[in-house]
């Protein structure tokens, strides 16, 4: 069982509002990420900040030159939290948490990621 966490601008009219819409529709949206989370951790609080994720192409690979590159601590800050449990049987998430950002810009370094890494049964293919 895990929880299920969506991370939402605090107002539609939030820094970027132009750029968030929904894939399937194009409708415009304030949620700004989603996360299935069954690791145990401690839910996020106040304070706690998105990472954003970037592709740096001179260190793209070549198999996979869609993929990010590197990650930063990024701009958006969660400034409240929600959490709706569930009283249902066979339910699928212990929990529903809302956690509302507000835009709050920091310089933050590019970190490069891990490279990644596939299976050799997989490359075989």
């Amino acid at each position: 069982m895990g929880n299920y966490i969506i991370f939402k601008a605090e107002s539609m009219s939030a820094e970027g509002w132009e750029e968030r819409r929904l894939a399937h529709t194009e409708a415009f949206t304030s949620i700004l990420a989603e996360h299935y989370d069954s690791s145990n951790s401690p839910l996020p609080e106040p304070g706690y900040r998105l990472r954003e994720y970037h592709r740096v192409s001179k260190f793209t690979d070549k198999h996979f030159p869609e993929a990010s590159t590197h990650s930063r601590i990024g701009d958006w800050e969660v400034a409240r939290v929600e959490e709706y449990g569930s009283d249902i049987p066979n339910h699928d998430f212990e929990a529903v948490v809302i956690c509302y950002c507000r835009y709050s810009p920091v310089t933050t370094p590019l970190e490069p990621m891990p490279e990644i890494q596939v299976a050799q049964e997989l490359q075989e293919v």
